[in-house]
């Protein structure tokens, strides 16, 4: 195994776009993806406020939403049509309109017909300020009916009122550098290492110097050697981006650090295995290729990160077990994020290692079969 690591390590010396495919490219998508969420999440996003009412009401709701660091009112205006426009341009994002009567009707205990709208198109950054100004308009609401209203009507009763406390655990800031980079820094590296892998291997056929290795006793034991080298360096830049998480950026980690590295490798070497079959049983680097952008390239989709699989249809339910990329990215958020038992990781650990084993068997089977066509 010495010697195949050492013959593929003089291979990517020699070969320069190898090289920067498996040193440079990694470097490059830590650093994008990483100084792409380091601000965590957006703040001061532009909005409108349409106040048709101009009273008390009105400038509390303004008051809050200033107050409110998401959010920035940059457009103040009576007119919706001016408001829709600019949100049709993108130059604001959303906004709350306070009708004309809005505080008549709300001291009168009717509907005050306040209300948000924003561009949901763009998800997170919709869901970020329709929160942010619900919330703001609802203390404004608060303020105003208790310091401006019923202050100068109802004497002073010490009568106690219920409280719900709401407790969003461990990302309570929904900050993006700890729910998405984790996520999308695997699921980018792990395709970059499926092309190395895949082109190495398929370079062998290509140029006909498949048996330097096949011709081995062990021939298992020499590709295993060969894709060990890259399964290394990417999970030594893994290792990287996780110093740089943990020690430069402060995000700590709840759970087992060597189980989560442990699955690291583990998930890295079941894909470079899943390579090595297909361009072993297709030859043909370009078949082999669209494959792995199908296989791969979902993997962030379908496994219940971005997306939720609740309710989804079978086939995508199906398709989610179907990829190593779903039980490390649980076994990665029980570990990382939630500091689970190991004992509640254990199962998502052993799927990955049968992704290893099954991949690995179906790797033998086909270099079987192909020495044999050789011989003949």
């Amino acid at each position: 195994m010495w010697a195949g690591i050492q013959r593929e390590l003089k291979y990517l010396i020699r070969h320069k776009w190898d090289f920067c495919l498996t040193v440079l490219a990694p470097l490059l998508v830590i650093v994008l993806f990483s100084a792409m969420f380091m601000h965590g999440k957006p703040e001061h996003v532009p909005i409108g406020l349409i106040d048709q009412d101009q009273g008390e009401l009105s400038h509390q709701i303004d008051k809050y939403l200033s107050l409110n660091h998401s959010l920035a009112v940059v457009l103040r205006t009576s007119s919706q049509q001016e408001a829709e426009q600019q949100l049709n341009q993108n130059k604001i994002w959303g906004y709350v309109q306070i009708p004309a009567g809005a505080e008549q009707r709300l001291v009168q205990g009717k509907d005050a017909e306040i209300a948000i709208v924003y561009n949901q198109s763009y998800f997170s950054l919709g869901n970020t300020i329709s929160s942010a100004m619900l919330v703001s308009s609802l203390k404004a609401i608060g303020d105003f009916a208790g310091n401006h209203y019923l202050l100068n009507l109802l004497p002073d009763l010490d009568l106690p009122s219920p409280h719900v406390k709401i407790s969003p655990l461990f990302n309570p800031s929904l900050n993006y550098e700890f729910y998405l980079g984790p996520f999308i820094i695997p699921a980018v590296l792990h395709l970059l290492l499926c092309c190395c892998v895949a082109f190495a291997v398929g370079q062998e056929f290509k140029y006909a110097t498949t048996a330097t290795w096949l011709n081995t006793p062990h021939v298992m034991r020499a590709l295993f050697a060969k894709i060990l080298v890259y399964v290394i360096i990417f999970c030594l830049w893994t290792w990287l981006w996780l110093f740089w998480l943990v020690e430069i950026r402060g995000w700590f980690i709840a759970g087992s650090l060597s189980l989560l590295m442990l699955a690291q490798f583990l998930f890295y070497l079941s894909y470079a295995l899943l390579s090595a079959t297909v361009v072993i049983a297709s030859k043909n680097l370009a078949k082999t290729f669209g494959i792995l952008a199908v296989y791969g390239g979902s993997s962030l989709s379908f496994a219940g990160v971005t997306l939720p699989l609740n309710n989804a249809p079978l086939f995508t339910q199906t398709w989610a077990l179907l990829i190593p990329y779903t039980p490390y990215a649980r076994l990665q958020t029980e570990q990382w994020v939630v500091g689970s038992p190991i004992s509640t990781s254990l199962p998502a650990l052993w799927v990955l290692i049968f992704f290893c084993v099954f991949f690995s068997l179906c790797c033998a089977i086909l270099l079987k079969k192909y020495k044999k066509g050789m011989s003949l």
